[in-house]
């Protein structure tokens, strides 16, 4: 079941709607097709009745002539045009050939055949059947009712252009003599009339089914379009793309128009404030650089060699954390366009760069185009090399497609990080014993910037230590921002 509920909000409206509409209608359905039924049985049951009464009529007048004259009678009957019934004599029981069983056919049987026993206690009883006409038997030596002239049966029964069942009763009015009666029920369509799923029933059901279905998909779609358009805006506006983000039309319903002006608000908001940030670490910059160097100028003057050591370490770490932080700013909200960045292109500079400083890395290319800023990404992959190359001596980076995500992964060979320190890797100014002592300058910046870049682009970095030794880091981009060279 959870594999069949949509995941998306204008599918689950469109399963809640229309299984909605389905349940009411086949509810609503269920109850007329009980009650079409009940209503066919009681009137089924009424004609049943009239037909047992005028039968038994018929064969009290039949049994009441001489035989001689029976025959006139019938030959004077068809040439009048007949009456309810097709009359024949015949010396033994026809054997009708009966249609499909049906509940309603039965039914009006047993009520004609009891109505019949009742008018005509001394009858030796009464054979009944519906058949079809194009194989119904009238007369010994299989005569077929569509052998006899038309004259016979066009004014009694209906054999075009749509034939009805034809109800046969037959009966000994003597001994070697059977009386053979054939008629149509009142409603000779009955047994159609009685079926909640005819054709002719299920097409207007099915038309206004459709309309309705179709009217409930135009306003689920209508309802889930403008919160496709902010949900779009808003992964653009997360991750960094904000000129990339068009403005939301103010129309559709009041509670989307509300939504759409407090996303715009906000969006305003956030560019203010990361302005304003830009401006206060600019100012911070400024207004630090001219007190510090001021500082270490009067702290030569200090005889003191100790104290003045201890003055140029103070303001050493002081000038430290202040690049620390405009770091940290610059390289995580750098302001530049997504551009269609070849992998091996940007990778392989990297590489040469580190094995001209004399470091060991190995790459394989892969020829992967990924869309991304590349200053943000080359400084978050060059942040992760670092790492890889000041705290394992030898990098491996390798560039693999898998479903729905390209990850570039890249492998050190040092000693790799303790289960319990993973929590806090990415938190500032953190670093490992390990670190400080391989890499003393350090600031524990690298793996936040690299993240927040990462993530920027829709993407994640995992950290996990490899099972021969020392740490893999594996930033994963997702694949609908990836595509392969043609």
């Amino acid at each position: 079941m959870a594999r069949l509920w949509p995941a998306s909000l204008l599918g689950r409206l469109t399963l809640v709607m229309v299984a909605g509409v389905l349940v009411t209608q086949l509810a609503a359905s269920a109850i007329w097709a009980s009650q079409l039924r009940a209503k066919s049985q009681v009137e089924a049951e009424s004609a049943a009745q009239y037909m047992a009464h005028s039968a038994a009529g018929a064969i009290r007048f039949f049994r009441s002539l001489p035989p001689a004259y029976r025959l006139l009678i019938i030959q004077q009957l068809r040439e009048m045009g007949g009456t309810r019934f097709f009359v024949n004599l015949n010396h033994a029981y026809v054997p009708i050939e009966q249609i499909a069983p049906h509940p309603l056919a039965q039914s009006v049987i047993d009520t004609i055949g009891t109505a019949l026993r009742k008018d005509l206690p001394n009858s030796p009883g009464f054979r009944l059947a519906f058949g079809r006409p194009d194989r119904l038997v009238v007369a010994e030596h299989d005569v077929r009712l569509e052998d006899l002239p038309n004259t016979w049966v066009q004014h009694v029964l209906l054999l075009k252009p749509d034939p009805a069942p034809i109800l046969v009763i037959q009966t000994e009015i003597e001994p070697g003599n059977w009386l053979y009666m054939a008629a149509l029920m009142p409603n000779p369509y009955f047994l159609d009339s009685s079926d909640p799923f005819a054709w002719d029933r299920l097409m207007p059901q099915a038309l206004s089914l459709a309309v309705v279905l179709l009217l409930c998909l135009l306003v689920v779609r209508s309802i889930t379009r403008p919160l496709a358009a902010l949900s779009e805006a808003a992964a653009k506006l997360g991750q960094g793309h904000d000129e990339e983000v068009q403005p939301l039309p103010e129309t559709g319903s009041r509670e989307f128009i509300n939504t759409a002006r407090a996303f715009s608000a906000m969006r305003e908001r956030i560019a203010r404030y990361i302005e304003d940030r830009d401006r206060l670490f600019i100012s911070i910059s400024h207004d630090l650089r001219t007190p510090i160097t001021r500082l270490k100028l009067r702290a030569e003057l200090l005889d003191d060699e100790a104290l003045r050591n201890e003055f140029e370490e103070d303001l050493d770490e002081l000038d430290m954390m202040v690049k620390g932080a405009l770091q940290c700013v610059k390289d995580s909200d750098i302001h530049e366009n997504p551009t269609e960045i070849k992998l091996d292109a940007l990778l392989g500079r990297m590489v040469r760069s580190a094995q001209l400083a004399g470091h060991t890395v190995a790459f394989e290319p892969s020829g992967v185009t990924v869309r991304a800023k590349p200053l943000a990404l080359k400084r978050a992959l060059g942040n992760l090399l670092d790492n890889a190359l000041f705290y394992g001596a030898r990098a491996e980076i390798s560039v693999s497609q898998e479903p729905g995500e390209v990850v570039i992964r890249l492998r050190d060979h040092g000693p790799g990080v303790p289960e319990d320190a993973f929590a806090s890797l990415f938190d500032p100014y953190v670093r490992l014993a390990h670190g400080r002592e391989q890499n003393d300058g350090g600031l524990g910046l690298g793996l936040g910037i690299a993240r927040s870049v990462i993530e920027a682009h829709g993407g994640r970095l995992e950290l996990a230590n490899h099972p021969e030794g020392g740490l893999v880091a594996s930033a994963r981009l997702p694949i609908h921002e990836v595509k392969r060279p043609h």
